[in-house]
């Protein structure tokens, strides 16, 4: 183990709370949402997703 530490009077980004975006704001600046997976065969064929 390391003795040494690290100690910083700014609090790491990460553990800071993200700030509100309108979702309409999102949406121009991301594009559609998209599923994880891409469909498959028939759900192309039918028009699902």
């Amino acid at each position: 183990m390391s003795s040494m530490s690290f100690r910083s009077s700014h609090p790491d980004r990460w553990a800071q709370p993200k700030p509100y975006t309108d979702s309409s704001l999102r949406y121009h600046m991301h594009g559609k949402i998209l599923p994880m997976e891409k469909p498959g065969f028939f759900a192309r064929l039918f028009g699902r997703c």
